[in-house]
């Protein structure tokens, strides 16, 4: 890489702790590094800032108006300058549970003065994971819209909404995509042909009856890569790329993308022991995470999906429980609507015409 491009990589990532999540955040897609360097203003380096940093923190209760310093990684894996290729590499490969794909340079008196990529330094990079987009429902809710086309290929800003999924899951850098298909598969078939024309490579599920919202996986060779599953009915700018990082990063059997979701009580709320009132809020409101239809598979996972019958993603999830697995939520901050409804569709088809979706930053800040 050329050095004034390096320099100007650097001088794009680097940001101060006062910054709040929230322009983190939007840094961190300019930047397209994964990370970013939280310096003080003399360039010594106090910590790194990862999308996984970031939605872990969250998680945990943090809003978007504070400040990134608070949420960074104070003990991050660093090189010293001067390291060589062969060494960056290996420091990257050392001693992780999951794959490193940046290392910061750091002088003898901690400023910052390079950021090391993987893709930088191996010749060829990369993702190892797969993806299914669940085409295969009938859209009911959207008739009469649906009557002549499947839900995934009713029209968003001009083309299908399938063809937006696709494209995003290509921009995250996954060419192995399938798609399950049980509605009219010919409109989504012919349209998307191998995949080639949409720089992916497609292949094609038909599930003779409906198989629920994980039954159809069983019907594919068993993976031997992370398996990103999308529902084909959503809308969203959610970072696919973060969300495996996360995944692997959790050691995770499954992860589930979750978004926040407020419930407003239009009444006073009373709590009682008995007869006795022990508390009443005035119309208050309650907060939930709910599924956003978005998951990363381990391909151990894959074994656990019966043949031949239904089963659904939260069947799936209670099992893994059950028998102890690990499953982890991945907090969708993203603009994220599901388009299961014909006024959701209008909305969505709103949000394209104004440019929302690449303002908005929403769903788990307080």
């Amino acid at each position: 890489m050329d050095p004034a491009d390096r320099t100007q990589r650097l001088a794009a990532v680097v940001v101060t702790p006062d910054l709040s999540i929230e322009q983190a955040l939007a840094r961190l897609d300019r930047a397209g590094t994964g990370i970013l360097l939280v310096c003080q203003s003399d360039g010594r380096m106090v910590g790194t800032l990862t999308d996984g940093d970031i939605r872990r923190a969250i998680l945990k209760g943090k809003a978007l108006q504070e400040p990134c310093g608070s949420v960074a990684n104070a003990s991050p894996l660093t090189a010293s300058a001067g390291v060589s290729h062969q060494e960056a590499l290996a420091l990257m490969d050392s001693g992780r549970s999951f794959v490193v794909n940046h290392l910061p340079v750091v002088d003898a008196d901690g400023r910052a003065v390079d950021l090391l990529l993987r893709r930088d330094l191996e010749k060829e990079s990369r993702v190892e994971a797969a993806a299914v987009v669940m085409a295969g429902g009938f859209g009911s809710r959207l008739r009469p819209l649906t009557d002549a086309l499947p839900k995934p290929m009713l029209p968003m800003g001009g083309r299908p909404l399938l063809e937006r999924i696709i494209e995003q899951i290509r921009d995250a850098g996954i060419r192995r995509v399938s798609i399950t298909t049980h509605f009219q598969p010919e409109k989504i078939t012919n349209h998307f042909e191998d995949g080639r024309a949409f720089g992916v490579e497609l292949g094609y599920v038909n599930e003779d009856i409906p198989l629920g919202t994980a039954g159809a996986l069983a019907l594919l060779p068993p993976p031997t890569d992370p398996l990103l599953v999308v529902n084909g009915d959503i809308l969203t700018t959610v970072n696919f790329s973060a969300m495996l990082d996360f995944h692997r990063e959790h050691r995770a059997d499954l992860t589930v993308g979750v978004r926040r979701y407020e419930v407003e009580v239009p009444y006073g709320v009373v709590e009682g022991d008995g007869p006795h009132v022990t508390r009443l809020s005035e119309k208050p409101t309650f907060r939930f995470l709910v599924n956003a239809g978005i998951y990363v598979l381990d391909p151990s996972v894959h074994t656990r999906i019966p043949r031949g019958r239904r089963f659904d993603m939260t069947d799936l999830i209670s099992l893994l429980l059950s028998e102890g697995g690990t499953v982890v939520n991945f907090p969708i901050v993203e603009y994220w609507l599901d388009i299961g409804q014909r006024d959701q569709y209008l909305q969505a088809e709103e949000d394209l015409r104004t440019g929302k979706l690449d303002r908005t930053r929403e769903g788990l800040e307080e």
